[in-house]
């Protein structure tokens, strides 16, 4: 199944966080925190001005962001666990 984000909204594959700590220490899953941090994987066509204009998203699919600890909607696509969010929900894009 094909899926597209309308709107404003974007489609995100978290990134798997770190199993060890720096001091060498191996988290166990049940510990671990769903880590901040993601891949576009699908983008909806933008948001609309009140007159009508589309304004374009700033991110496009492939691009690797950082988004807020408690943003976005858990979905399951093709098996997948996503988030579903609005543009505006992502902090910034990692370089």
């Amino acid at each position: 199944m094909a899926f597209k984000p309308l709107h404003d909204r974007v489609l995100v594959r978290r990134l798997e966080g770190e199993e060890k700590t720096k001091g060498g220490l191996i988290i166990p899953d049940t510990a671990k925190e769903k880590p901040a941090e993601g891949e576009i994987i699908a983008v909806g066509e933008g948001a609309r001005k009140d007159s009508g204009e589309l304004i374009a998203p700033a991110v496009k699919a492939g691009d690797k962001v950082l988004f807020g600890k408690w943003s976005g909607t858990e979905v399951t696509v093709d098996g997948k666990e996503l988030l579903i969010m609005k543009e505006s929900d992502i902090l910034g894009i990692i370089a």
